[in-house]
């Protein structure tokens, strides 16, 4: 390149001797380039790529480092059922007990709080049971329902619990983030497989990441409604290969830097049958805001839409056709007053494209109440930008919140939303909008007023109120009497008057 830039040179007059020197300058430049490369290449030469043995003993020892910096949050979970406890097994802490029901948890604060998989307190009668935990310094210690020691909040949707027990200075994992995962990386799952780790020394295995974004088994047969009950059945979990026995539920699946990336789960083993694949929760936004949540002992909630999709079918998806179709839409939900109709295809929310409806289902249902959402909808074949603001969503199963959202003068409300699909339905239309109340105490100001459980309150005062949101800024402030307009049926629309009460927040 350097000659043929030097034959082109034109000299013309008193520049012949400058072109003549821009070329020598060329040629010095090239020869240092080369004598640099060499030079290198040299170095290189000197220091051998590292063996097979030395490169295997690198990960080795990261793997051993980070273990170790993990393992001090390990505990094992063990669950004794009081009216099936058997006689001759030894009490939980002696060295020969020998748990029937048995998980692995995390330590997330060092005040004794712990994360787990929900499913691992069992169903309604977990208030029954008694929950002991081992930490690393073999130290055991009760997990009991009832307070001091308590479980603390626990989600079904997410499938996550913590546990509060009676101990100080525990050392709290480090999170990593789990979008920054990629398939090939190395993991190390740590836990409790069946009961091994009883003395609080956890067992490690290790693998890869296998896949992202995959979806938990099928739905239990029987589910209400053959509703999904959880966000990971429609495609959040880590795959890994890691070996997940049964046990290991509720441990933490780490990186080489020791960091939790995922929390193991094992719905999807069955006992005597474990399949190859392992799965995670993983560590992501959601993941942090569901536990800050839980951790402080408040309901999880989750944004809700109110439609019902539907895919395309195989034919149309073959035609390269992707989206959620709008099959229906519920009266007076965050979808009807953002203008949502029966037809409307949903192709993007917030801009992140929606291949079906089971994406569109976990792009909505992740996000907390009251969020903002963009949502690209192909109408008549054009494409609309809708922008609606979420309800809450109506969790299945039972939850367990400590901590719960402030009543107003003895009433506790909610969103309508909240109660589509609970077992205790409220015979109204939804297009009513307002809010429900939900709970009621007993000599309250408001049960003096005559409120009562799964009555709207749509008015307070003259000002019309559609959220939890809007009916606490209505009511913020206010020292004396308040009159609500409540729905009981469309030919009942009464006015109450609720007095404060010295007993009661206002």
């Amino acid at each position: 390149m350097v000659a043929i830039g030097a034959r082109n040179v034109r000299f013309r007059g008193g520049r012949k001797l400058e072109a003549r020197s821009c070329w020598a300058s060329c040629v010095l430049a090239a020869i240092a380039l080369v004598g640099a490369l060499g030079h290198r290449s040299l170095v290189r030469a000197q220091q051998p790529e590292p063996s097979g043995l030395a490169a295997a003993a690198a990960i080795e020892q990261a793997m051993i480092d980070a273990i170790a910096s993990a393992e001090k949050s390990v505990v094992s979970i063990a669950r004794v059922r009081r009216n099936e406890a058997d006689p001759m097994n030894p009490e939980p802490g002696s060295s020969d007990f020998v748990p029937n029901e048995f998980a692995t948890g995390v330590i997330v604060d060092p005040k004794g709080l712990i994360v787990t998989n929900a499913h691992v307190l069992g169903k309604e009668d977990y208030e029954s049971s008694e929950f002991f935990v081992t930490t690393i310094d073999r130290k055991t210690y009760p997990a009991i329902v009832k307070a001091p020691a308590q479980v603390k909040g626990s989600d079904p949707r997410m499938d996550l619990a913590v546990l509060q027990i009676p101990a100080t200075n525990l050392t709290p994992i480090k999170f990593g983030q789990a979008k920054e995962l990629r398939k090939g990386q190395i993991v190390i799952a740590l836990g409790n497989p069946y009961a091994i780790a009883r003395d609080g020394q956890c067992s490690a295995s290790w693998g890869i990441i296998s896949n992202l974004g995959r979806k938990l088994g099928p739905e239990p047969p029987d589910s209400p409604t053959g509703a999904k009950p959880t966000l990971h059945h429609f495609g959040t979990l880590i795959q890994t290969d890691a070996k997940l026995n049964l046990g290991t539920s509720g441990g933490p699946l780490i990186n080489l830097r020791g960091e939790m990336v995922g929390l193991t789960t094992s719905l999807a083993a069955l006992a005597g049958y474990e399949q190859a694949a392992g799965y995670a929760i993983p560590v992501d936004d959601t993941f942090l805001r569901v536990l800050e949540a839980l951790k402080a002992g408040r309901e999880v909630e989750f944004g809700f839409l109110g439609i019902a999709p539907v895919d395309f079918s195989w034919i149309k998806v073959l035609e390269g056709n992707e989206g959620a179709i709008v099959n229906s839409v519920v009266p007076g939900t965050p979808a009807d007053r953002a203008g949502l109709r029966r037809g409307d295809v949903v192709v993007a929310v917030d801009g992140e494209t929606v291949r079906d409806m089971d994406g569109l289902m976990l792009l909505v249902g992740r996000l907390p109440v009251e969020s903002q959402v963009r949502l690209t909808v192909l109408r008549d074949g054009q494409l609309e930008n809708l922008t609606a603001e979420l309800a809450k969503f109506p969790v299945r199963g039972h939850k367990v919140v400590t901590a719960p959202s402030p009543s107003w003068r003895g009433a506790r409300i909610d969103y309508v939303t909240a109660l589509l699909d609970g077992l205790q339905r409220p015979a109204f239309g939804y297009s009513e909008g307002g809010v429900v109340i939900v709970d009621v105490e007993p000599d309250s100001p408001a049960a003096r007023a005559g409120l009562e459980r799964n009555v709207l309150i749509t008015h307070v005062g003259g000002t019309r109120i559609d959220t939890p949101r809007e009916f606490r800024r209505a009511v913020e402030g206010r020292e004396g009497a308040v009159d609500l307009r409540l729905w009981r049926s469309p030919e009942d629309r009464p006015t109450c008057r609720v007095e404060p009460g010295a007993d009661a927040p206002s």
